[in-house]
């Protein structure tokens, strides 16, 4: 599949956002950008987020995870392991329902038409990374997958994925998948905005009240805007996994280095 068309490009000179945006004393927030299936990625990042963590005064540690953690890239299954697992290291561990994962669960109830429209938007790598038994995926038919599918998914990642949120708030950033529909209030926000809106959300430059930040577009690098941040960095196909680190009225970025795996 050519993955081309979800590559968007700055189209306008970036705003770099003020600093008038904190988070509660005490407290430190890291946020992954959509993941879509690199666990060696998600890895990387984690070890990063540790080292980090490490070397800073001890604090209140909340960890986002934007949403898309599946599809597209080879290992799906195992980037939600690692995903479910990191609540034994980072407790306050929290996960943001992206459309992809909307579509996956979908994908779950057998309906062979929501697995069709799965497959064709990159969930093909998320059921070959799921895939067991005798029967090959190459011949198996839609309608064979569709039933065997939900068998072979641990019902361990149903539940986690089940259990996502739609956005969160800390202070004065607010957290969601896609964004949010300008003007209208956080609490009256559609789903279907949060996680698939794009150039009405993109490309409106009026205040929200908060900072979002957000994921599901992706940019060449950090996307940072007066009244939004986008950390969707093409993981899958730049390897380049972005989190932002906010702490007070402060924020940076950690990023996976392509360069280093290269050497």
């Amino acid at each position: 599949m050519d993955f081309s068309m979800f590559w968007k490009r700055n189209s306008k000179p970036v705003f770099v956002a003020g600093n008038s945006f904190a988070v509660p004393q005490g407290r430190r927030v890291y946020a992954i950008g959509d993941i879509h299936g690199r666990d060696d990625l998600f890895a990387e990042l984690i070890e990063m987020i540790r080292s980090d963590n490490a070397a800073r005064e001890p604090a209140q540690v909340t960890l986002i995870l934007l949403g898309d953690l599946v599809d597209r890239g080879p290992k799906s299954a195992e980037v939600i392991e690692r995903a479910i697992r990191l609540r034994e290291e980072f407790a306050d561990t929290r996960l943001l329902i992206g459309n992809h994962e909307e579509c996956f669960l979908a994908a779950l109830t057998g309906d062979v038409r929501r697995l069709r429209y799965f497959m064709r938007i990159g969930g093909e790598a998320t059921v070959r990374s799921y895939w067991v038994g005798e029967t090959s995926l190459e011949t198996a038919t839609f309608e064979e997958v569709a039933e065997q599918l939900s068998v072979m998914v641990p019902e361990t990642h149903v539940e986690f994925l089940g259990q996502g949120e739609d956005a969160i708030e800390i202070g004065d950033y607010v957290f969601v998948h896609a964004g949010i529909r300008p003007g209208v209030a956080l609490e009256k926000q559609a789903l279907a905005d949060l996680r698939w809106i794009r150039d009405d959300f993109l490309y409106d430059e009026r205040d929200h009240g908060v900072m979002i930040v957000h994921g599901h577009t992706i940019r060449d690098d950090v996307d940072e805007w007066p009244n939004r941040i986008g950390i969707d960095t093409g993981a899958y196909k730049s390897g380049i996994l972005t989190a932002i680190v906010i702490e007070g009225d402060e924020r940076r970025y950690l990023k996976t280095n392509p360069a280093k795996r290269a050497d």
